[in-house]
């Protein structure tokens, strides 16, 4: 019989070799991570999921599949699919995948697979941190067929510590240790590639964003119209809407309206501001609500973010972004983001900036106005002069955006 201490050595050894790291994948780890974590981002994803599917699905990037096109994740065509195809034997022969000119549009798809696809909409409720939750939710929601599917996954981020990925994403870990140096953060541009992570077509009808059931209404339809068809009141079709009793019956523009009351939180973890919206837009088109989009992000009504700002949906961010109007200071090194104080929002109109004049109709408020240009209540007083709350129909306003 060995000797204990002898046998202890040799179990420890053996342990060792097995949990040994193959260069192939670590090689996989470095070309890929910076997407990973750029995709996190942009869609909450995990990086450390994303990476571990990637190693997984490719053979640490050496599969006949990837190789031919570059699909990661091993997603087939379907019937949804228009791009480009290629053929590959999987469960059956001929099986068709889908087909990308480069890794990272594979990487996005992938993204927007989960967070479109119904079947995995439960994912984005779980802590991205909890990887094992998450293994095993793709297994349950029927991502592969393999039984040890989960399994693999977790053994994966495990064994290469792809958790590190994911908390650098969250902030909650610098990139220090030697398979993170070269982490760089996402460069707002490179998030926004292919658009915020929410639907822009949508289907008629009622359907859902952020499990919340809403419905694309047009121009001029009638909200008492639309609550009577889906039998809620019209004061609660309002609540659930962010709209101010008294801005009038019919919609001035097309619309997200919200059959049920939105949630406090997002589905994912941010969301980039673009030029064209306001965050009355980003809350309808998130399903978050709207006191809880300033509140997570430490603004005031009235006040509205910079275009590339980012905003958060889940937690509160560390701090407020920057405003529309202000100057973003740029050093050598870095780009510091500067929050303008409150109190000077009003102040910040540009003498470049382009007057539009907005022509008051019935039962208009302040308060919707202010929402529809994405600019305080304050600022429209002080542009017109006016004293109180008071409009009047066919009243015009000047209204000031850059």
């Amino acid at each position: 019989m060995k000797h204990p201490i002898l046998l202890l050595l040799t179990i420890l050894m053996l342990s060792k070799l097995t949990a040994q790291q193959n260069p192939a994948v670590l090689a996989y780890i470095q070309q890929y991570k910076q997407l990973a974590v750029d995709e996190m981002l942009r869609t909450g994803v995990p990086a450390s999921i994303k990476l571990a599917q990637g190693i997984h699905e490719t053979e640490a990037g050496r599969s006949d599949l990837v190789l031919r096109s570059n699909n990661h994740f091993g997603i087939k065509c379907k019937t949804s699919w228009t791009g480009a195809k290629v053929y590959h034997d999987d469960d059956a022969a001929g099986e068709c995948f889908r087909s990308y000119g480069e890794a990272a549009q594979s990487y996005r798809d992938h993204s927007d697979f989960l967070r479109t696809n119904q079947r995995y909409s439960f994912l984005f409720k779980l802590d991205p941190t909890d990887y094992e939750a998450w293994a095993f939710g793709l297994k349950k929601a029927g991502y592969a067929t393999n039984i040890k599917y989960s399994q693999l996954l977790i053994r994966l981020i495990e064994t290469y510590n792809l958790q590190d990925y994911t908390l650098v994403a969250l902030g909650k870990k610098a990139p220090t240790s030697d398979l993170l140096v070269g982490i760089r953060p996402p460069a707002e541009s490179e998030i926004i590639i292919s658009g915020p992570p929410v639907i822009t077509n949508y289907p008629s009808g009622v359907f859902e964003i952020n499990d919340t059931k809403v419905v694309y209404t047009k121009a001029g339809s009638s909200l008492l119209a639309l609550a009577d068809e889906h039998r809620i009141s019209l004061s609660r079709l309002l609540d659930f809407n962010d709209i101010t009793p008294g801005e009038g019956d019919l919609l001035m523009d097309d619309q997200l309206i919200f059959l049920q009351r939105k949630r406090k939180t997002g589905a994912g973890l941010f969301h980039i501001v673009s030029g064209d919206e306001n965050l009355y837009d980003i809350a309808q088109a998130e399903g978050i609500r709207y006191g809880s989009l300033l509140e997570l992000n430490q603004l005031q009504p009235g006040m509205e973010p910079a275009e590339g700002e980012r905003l958060y949906l889940k937690e509160k961010s560390p701090r407020q972004p920057l405003l529309a109007g202000a100057k973003r200071p740029i050093t050598k090194t870095e780009t510091v983001y500067t929050p303008a104080p409150a109190e000077s929002y009003v102040q910040q109109t540009s003498l470049s900036a382009k007057a539009v004049k907005h022509t008051v109709r019935d039962k208009e408020t302040l308060f919707g106005i202010s929402k529809k240009y994405g600019v305080s209540i304050e600022q429209l007083k002080d542009w017109n002069r006016l004293s109180g709350s008071g409009l009047r129909k066919g009243q015009q306003l000047l209204i000031y955006r850059n």
